[in-house]
Protein backbone atom coordinates (compact mmCIF):
# COMPACT_ATOMS: atom_id res chain seq x y z
CA UNK A 1 0.00 0.00 0.00
CA UNK A 2 1.09 3.82 -0.55
CA UNK A 3 1.87 6.55 1.77
CA UNK A 4 -0.86 8.05 2.90
CA UNK A 5 -1.66 12.02 1.09
CA UNK A 6 -0.45 14.67 4.13
CA UNK A 7 -0.77 17.63 1.51
CA UNK A 8 -4.64 18.36 -0.28
CA UNK A 9 -2.27 19.38 -3.14
CA UNK A 10 -1.11 16.37 -3.31
CA UNK A 11 -4.06 14.16 -3.21
CA UNK A 12 -5.12 14.57 -7.55
CA UNK A 13 -1.62 14.32 -8.03
CA UNK A 14 -1.09 11.11 -5.70
CA UNK A 15 -5.05 10.32 -8.07
CA UNK A 16 -3.08 10.47 -11.15
CA UNK A 17 0.54 8.74 -10.11
CA UNK A 18 -1.79 5.59 -8.95
CA UNK A 19 -4.36 5.64 -11.97
CA UNK A 20 -1.02 5.90 -14.42
CA UNK A 21 -0.04 3.10 -12.97
CA UNK A 22 -3.15 1.02 -13.15
CA UNK A 23 -3.24 0.06 -9.26
CA UNK A 24 -6.84 0.11 -8.29
CA UNK A 25 -5.61 -1.29 -4.68
CA UNK A 26 -3.84 2.28 -4.63
CA UNK A 27 -6.33 4.52 -6.11
CA UNK A 28 -9.28 3.04 -3.62
CA UNK A 29 -6.59 3.65 -0.49
CA UNK A 30 -6.96 7.35 -1.65
CA UNK A 31 -11.21 6.91 -0.90
CA UNK A 32 -12.96 6.86 2.33
CA UNK A 33 -14.97 3.94 2.62
CA UNK A 34 -18.69 5.48 1.97
CA UNK A 35 -16.74 7.74 -0.61
CA UNK A 36 -19.27 8.99 -3.81
CA UNK A 37 -17.50 8.72 -7.10
CA UNK A 38 -19.62 10.59 -9.94
CA UNK A 39 -18.06 8.76 -12.99
CA UNK A 40 -20.17 10.69 -15.34
CA UNK A 41 -22.92 13.89 -14.58
CA UNK A 42 -25.30 13.19 -12.34
CA UNK A 43 -24.56 9.18 -11.58
CA UNK A 44 -22.89 9.20 -8.19
CA UNK A 45 -21.94 5.89 -6.99
CA UNK A 46 -21.00 4.98 -3.18
CA UNK A 47 -18.85 2.26 -1.32
CA UNK A 48 -15.78 0.65 -2.51
CA UNK A 49 -17.37 -1.95 -4.39
CA UNK A 50 -19.10 0.59 -6.85
CA UNK A 51 -16.15 3.11 -6.97
CA UNK A 52 -13.67 0.25 -7.36
CA UNK A 53 -15.98 -1.03 -10.71
CA UNK A 54 -16.09 2.69 -11.79
CA UNK A 55 -12.32 2.82 -11.42
CA UNK A 56 -11.98 -0.16 -13.53
CA UNK A 57 -13.79 1.01 -15.96
CA UNK A 58 -11.39 4.12 -16.52
CA UNK A 59 -8.55 1.54 -16.40
CA UNK A 60 -9.77 -0.68 -18.79
CA UNK A 61 -9.31 2.07 -21.31
CA UNK A 62 -5.21 1.82 -21.33
CA UNK A 63 -4.76 5.55 -21.37
CA UNK A 64 -2.73 7.59 -18.96
CA UNK A 65 -4.65 10.31 -17.11
CA UNK A 66 -3.21 13.83 -16.54
CA UNK A 67 -3.96 16.29 -14.10
CA UNK A 68 -3.44 19.94 -12.77
CA UNK A 69 -4.38 21.07 -9.56
CA UNK A 70 -5.84 24.29 -9.96
CA UNK A 71 -7.32 25.23 -6.12
CA UNK A 72 -7.28 23.79 -2.45
CA UNK A 73 -8.94 24.49 0.01
CA UNK A 74 -9.14 23.27 3.93
CA UNK A 75 -10.68 24.00 7.37
CA UNK A 76 -9.56 21.79 9.83
CA UNK A 77 -9.87 18.25 8.46
CA UNK A 78 -11.98 18.91 5.35
CA UNK A 79 -10.68 20.04 2.34
CA UNK A 80 -11.87 21.06 -1.35
CA UNK A 81 -9.88 20.67 -4.38
CA UNK A 82 -9.88 21.39 -7.79
CA UNK A 83 -8.39 20.07 -11.25
CA UNK A 84 -8.61 19.49 -14.12
CA UNK A 85 -7.83 16.08 -15.95
CA UNK A 86 -8.11 14.70 -19.00
CA UNK A 87 -8.07 11.26 -20.84
CA UNK A 88 -6.90 10.87 -24.96
CA UNK A 89 -5.75 8.50 -26.75
CA UNK A 90 -6.95 5.41 -28.83
CA UNK A 91 -9.04 3.29 -26.89
CA UNK A 92 -8.44 -0.67 -26.69
CA UNK A 93 -10.46 -0.83 -29.96
CA UNK A 94 -8.50 1.60 -31.54
CA UNK A 95 -11.66 4.11 -31.32
CA UNK A 96 -9.88 7.79 -30.26
CA UNK A 97 -11.03 8.67 -26.57
CA UNK A 98 -11.57 12.00 -24.93
CA UNK A 99 -12.55 12.88 -21.64
CA UNK A 100 -12.12 15.43 -19.10
CA UNK A 101 -12.92 17.75 -17.32
CA UNK A 102 -12.68 19.72 -13.77
CA UNK A 103 -13.22 17.73 -10.72
CA UNK A 104 -14.94 19.25 -7.47
CA UNK A 105 -13.42 17.30 -4.78
CA UNK A 106 -14.63 16.81 -1.08
CA UNK A 107 -11.43 15.50 1.23
CA UNK A 108 -11.36 14.52 4.83
CA UNK A 109 -8.15 14.10 6.86
CA UNK A 110 -6.75 12.18 9.72
CA UNK A 111 -3.92 10.80 11.17
CA UNK A 112 -4.13 7.08 9.91
CA UNK A 113 -5.26 7.67 6.33
CA UNK A 114 -4.02 10.86 5.44
CA UNK A 115 -6.32 13.53 3.24
CA UNK A 116 -8.95 10.73 1.34
CA UNK A 117 -11.30 11.45 -1.04
CA UNK A 118 -15.33 11.68 0.32
CA UNK A 119 -16.57 13.19 -3.17
CA UNK A 120 -14.87 12.76 -6.29
CA UNK A 121 -16.83 14.61 -9.19
CA UNK A 122 -15.04 14.32 -11.92
CA UNK A 123 -17.31 16.79 -13.89
CA UNK A 124 -18.05 18.54 -11.03
CA UNK A 125 -17.70 22.39 -12.35
CA UNK A 126 -19.69 21.85 -15.39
Amino acid sequence: MSTPVTSLDQLNVAFAERFNARDVDDLLALFAPDAVFVPAPGQPLQGTEQVRAALEQFLALGLPISMTVRHVFASGGTGLSIADWSLQGAGPDGSEVSLGGSTADVAAYDETHGWRFVIDNPFGTA
